[in-house]
Parts: C-alpha cells; sequence; structure tokens
C-alpha cells in the first residue's frame, strides 16, 4: 500500500501532508508515529473527566499534528472542542454534545489507526 492509497484508504488529504511536511519519507515517518503519540489518546482522557483546560490543551496540541498530516477531518473536530474550551470564551455546546464530538473523533481516529496498521503490514 501506498502512502496515497493509506490517505484514501482513511479520508485523508494527501497534497496537505506534502504541502506541510514535504517530503514522503517525513510523512511516512510521523504517521506511523501517530497510535504512539498519544496526542488523540489525550483528548480521550481530558473528555472523560470534561476538564477545560486539559480539554483545550489536548484538542488544541491534536488540531496541529493531525492538520500537518492532513487529516482533515480528525483535525476539523479537535478545533470544534479547542474553540469551545478556548480560555476567556463562553460555552455553547452541552457536555452531551461535546461528547458526541468525540464520540465521532474516537470512531475517526480507530478508522485511522486501522489504515494505518494496514499500511504498515504492505
Amino acid at each position: 500500500m501506498t502512502l496515497q492509497e493509506l490517505y484514501s484508504l482513511i479520508g485523508g488529504d494527501y497534497d496537505q501532508a506534502v504541502r506541510v511536511l514535504r517530503m514522503d519519507k517525513l510523512i511516512d515517518k510521523h504517521i506511523r508515529k501517530l497510535p504512539t503519540n498519544g496526542v488523540v489518546d489525550g483528548l480521550l482522557d481530558a473528555a472523560k473527566r470534561m476538564d477545560p483546560s486539559e480539554l483545550f490543551d489536548a484538542a488544541h496540541a491534536m488540531k496541529g499534528v493531525c492538520a500537518n498530516l492532513g487529516l482533515v477531518s480528525l483535525s476539523e473536530m479537535a478545533s470544534q472542542i479547542t474553540e469551545e474550551f478556548r480560555p476567556g470564551r463562553p460555552r455553547n455546546l452541552s457536555d452531551a454534545q461535546v461528547s458526541e464530538i468525540v464520540g465521532k473523533i474516537e470512531e475517526t481516529y480507530n478508522k485511522t489507526l486501522d489504515g494505518i496498521q494496514k499500511y504498515e503490514q504492505g
């Protein structure tokens, strides 16, 4: 499986990843690290506690990592959480709505992990 095939499988934007990381070698390196870098797991853990500060920090970190990798859907959902918990701004979503977004993040992330695993297996 090529990187382009992986991105097609997981619904990522390969061209965006190329614009940011510039080389397939770097995309490959960082996409393989995603399952162990903990950025998404940090968000999922913070969501269990609905801790505003932790949610903001974790979502902000996830948004950046996923945007750099061209994982647009994950980045956009993380952006929603980031803006919801941005310090100094009023909340617009209920905890249930936040949990729903986090559930979609987890579902999309798991699909992404499955794709990465298939990619690593060749």
